[in-house]
């Protein structure tokens, strides 16, 4: 990302401490719909990956059917975190902590709609609000800071919005719903209850720091709120009933499904969506596959 130019430079740095020889990997900085322009259109690329938004996605699947490119594609997500009336409260409390408020909630995986069981919802509530107030904000080099800044203007604003948006549909403020200095990029972290479906938090990503809590009945409703969204990138159950498990597992719409567990990327394992998030994947043996051609060679005569 044109927002973020010193991470891919680091990783060059690192790919050459690591002895791949140079001209192997590469950066070219610039404006990115010149070179993505580039790229799309040229014959000899046989290959794009690309990591952003569904509508940019859209967008160069298309050009880039003009010339049969293989494309991966990883694009925006959604995730639902459903915890049941059976979970370990204390354990789902800390991976939805942990998954929705690392990196101050701007990772395509992080937790964007927690949808909780009737049965557990008022116990979750008090739990989790408790842990969201101990979080600390400011510099990330502080090392006893667990939230940084958001990465520009616009992303504070759009905290603000889906606020703001969050309340006028019904939803109840418990903690934070602010910048937490004027002029800076801090926001702190924030929790709303009995949000309305019809809000942006629910039906947008919202790549923040906010988590908007939603109730439902019946393992078939969960399921229901789960999978209703375009994305399926990632997802997030906690129970404890195995039954359930495997029932989630066969019916939640995405490439990434977490049981138990809030922090669930890791580069032995596939990483990728489906849905309007995207297909290909990235890690493991499969990520190496996305780059490679299947050829079948018959020698006879011999």
């Amino acid at each position: 990302s044109e927002l973020t130019p010193f991470s891919a430079l680091a990783l060059v740095a690192l790919a050459r401490e690591a002895g791949i020889p140079d001209g192997v990997f590469q950066v070219l900085t610039g404006y990115p719909e010149e070179i993505a322009n580039v790229l799309i259109d040229h014959p000899d690329v046989k290959k794009i990956s690309f990591t952003g938004s569904t509508r940019v996605g859209k967008s160069i699947m298309e050009r880039s059917s003009k010339t049969l490119k293989r494309l991966s594609l990883e694009l925006g997500g959604n995730a639902p975190f459903l915890i049941f009336d059976d979970a370990d409260l204390e354990a789902a409390v800390k991976g939805a902590t942990l998954s929705k408020f690392r990196n101050a909630g701007q990772t395509c995986v992080c937790a964007n709609r927690f949808l909780i069981q009737s049965g557990i919802y008022e116990d979750f509530i008090r739990s989790f609000s408790e842990a969201v107030s101990k979080l600390r904000v400011g510099n990330g080099f502080d090392p006893d800071v667990t939230i940084g800044p958001l990465i520009n203007e616009a992303a504070v604003a759009k905290m603000e919005l889906h606020v703001e948006d969050a309340l006028h549909n019904g939803g109840e403020l418990i903690l934070g719903g602010k910048r937490v200095q004027e002029r800076k990029l801090f926001f702190s972290p924030t929790l709303i209850s009995n949000a309305s479906k019809n809000s942006l938090s629910f039906r947008e990503e919202i790549f923040g720091p906010i988590a908007s809590v939603y109730r439902f009945e019946s393992l078939e409703e969960g399921i229901r709120l789960a999978n209703s969204t375009p994305s399926g990138l990632a997802a997030y159950a906690y129970t404890n009933d195995y039954k359930k498990i495997r029932i989630l597992s066969e019916r939640i719409e995405s490439g990434i499904l977490g049981i138990n567990e809030g922090l669930i990327s890791s580069e032995q394992v596939p990483f990728g969506g489906i849905k309007e998030s995207g297909f290909g994947r990235e890690g493991s043996k499969y990520g190496i596959q996305e780059y490679l051609q299947v050829k079948y060679v018959c020698i006879g005569g011999f």
